[in-house]
């Protein structure tokens, strides 16, 4: 597990990038963790085979489309 502060993040996102790629990479805020880094082949082992955000915002459009409200996407 990688740690990086958020200046350092700030300073070097492309390390953070390179470093997710291998392992997590938690960004700090005054010494606390805050946020976590992970690359998109770790992102998709964690969440597992489902809709992608692509078939998500597809149901947002088909929602708003027949008159249903709709609730404004996925959030990252």
């Amino acid at each position: 597990m990688k740690t990086l502060s958020s200046r350092e993040f700030n300073q070097d996102v492309s390390l953070a990038k390179r470093l997710a790629r291998i392992e997590p990479v938690f960004i700090t805020d005054r010494g606390r963790p805050t946020h976590v880094l992970i690359g998109i082949d770790a992102y998709r082992q964690l969440v597992g085979p489902g809709e992608s955000i692509v078939d998500l915002l597809a149901m947002d459009d088909a929602a708003a489309g027949s008159g249903a409200k709709s609730t404004g996407g996925a959030s990252i």
